[in-house]
């Protein structure tokens, strides 16, 4: 993970706005056809905004912040809130949400996500690496020597795990001590979640959704989250694909393929459940997208190449907007 944060700062600023836009739009529309009607997205500026405001996809913007010295945390706050502003007025569903536990100040943290919880969504990066585990746990590893050799501040030291760490600092917001933590929060990643941090987050939020994007874990991590373990406690799974830093394409087919090849026994018929109402219902978005009813305008999307004798999908499988 501390060498992915390099290449990512390496590479950021590597094509100018214009390219940058274009490249959205042109994977906007991709996405689009191949089937895709709404999705979770984030941004930490508004280059995406007039993108988003003329997509026939449905998106909802997460603007992520940052920052590990505590002292950073208001300016950092009233700068995301700008940039809410803007996008209020860009005319797309959007909200403040924090990164994860190992990119942020306990006080970020926590502001963050009562912005977050103001307009009732979160996503969160959860358990992505090991790595972010020891340094919470232990206040050891890889990024812990990360961050101290640039002078950074890091997490408290808890011995718990940042799912825990994370719950904890909700409930240091204010209106939210008491009964279950509410809102849409979106576990992203959960690649090294376990029972425990499972059991907390059951017991302590209202309403978690748990996505995972298998391409990307594997791209960065060479590890996948614990699907069993998830499916065994009834999970609200989302699919994923992160975005093109951590992945060679955004589709959602070749997504459920590479859960194939590594959980066989996950029948696609529950995959494709994460892939479209589960993702519908977190957005708040059931009632017109994620199934094939009346009432509805979900889009209908056909699957093609797939072994229809086994209902499994094949290297060839394509998946291509009809309606």
């Amino acid at each position: 993970m501390a060498g992915f944060i390099r290449q990512i700062n390496r590479l950021r600023n590597s094509v100018d706005e214009d390219g940058r836009k274009q490249a959205t739009e042109e994977q906007m529309n991709r996405l689009y056809k191949s089937g895709v009607s709404a999705m979770a997205d984030i941004s930490n500026c508004s280059e995406s905004f007039a993108i988003k405001a003329k997509s026939p996809l449905y998106t909802r913007t997460f603007l992520e912040v940052f920052g590990s010295e505590p002292q950073d945390a208001p300016k950092v706050i009233a700068g995301v809130k700008d940039l809410h502003q803007v996008s209020k007025e860009a005319g797309i569903d959007a909200a403040p949400t924090p990164h994860s536990c190992y990119t942020m100040s306990r006080d970020l943290l926590r502001d963050a996500s009562a912005a977050g919880l103001e307009e009732g969504f979160i996503s969160y990066h959860n358990q992505e690496s090991w790595e972010e585990e020891e340094l919470v746990k232990t206040g050891t590893g890889p990024l812990a020597e990360e961050y101290r050799s640039r002078g950074l501040s890091t997490p408290p030291v808890t011995g718990g795990s940042a799912l825990q760490y994370f719950i904890s600092t909700l409930r240091k917001i204010e209106k939210h001590r008491e009964g279950k933590i509410p809102g849409q929060i979106l576990l992203v990643h959960n690649t090294f979640t376990n029972k425990e941090s499972i059991d907390s987050a059951l017991a302590e939020l209202e309403n978690p959704y748990w996505a995972i994007c298998p391409m990307s874990n594997l791209f960065i991590h060479r590890a996948l989250p614990p699907l069993e373990l998830m499916r065994s406690n009834n999970l609200k799974i989302c699919l994923g694909t992160d975005s093109l830093s951590s992945n060679t394409v955004l589709s959602m087919v070749d997504e459920m393929l590479s859960l194939q090849k590594y959980f066989p026994s996950v029948p696609l018929e529950e995959m494709i459940q994460w892939a479209t109402i589960n993702g519908a219902e977190f957005l708040k978005k059931e009632s017109e997208l994620g199934t094939l009813e009346v009432g509805k305008k979900p889009g209908i999307v056909l699957i093609e190449n797939m072994d229809l004798q086994n209902m499994k999908l094949t290297e060839k499988s394509t998946s291509r907007r009809l309606a």
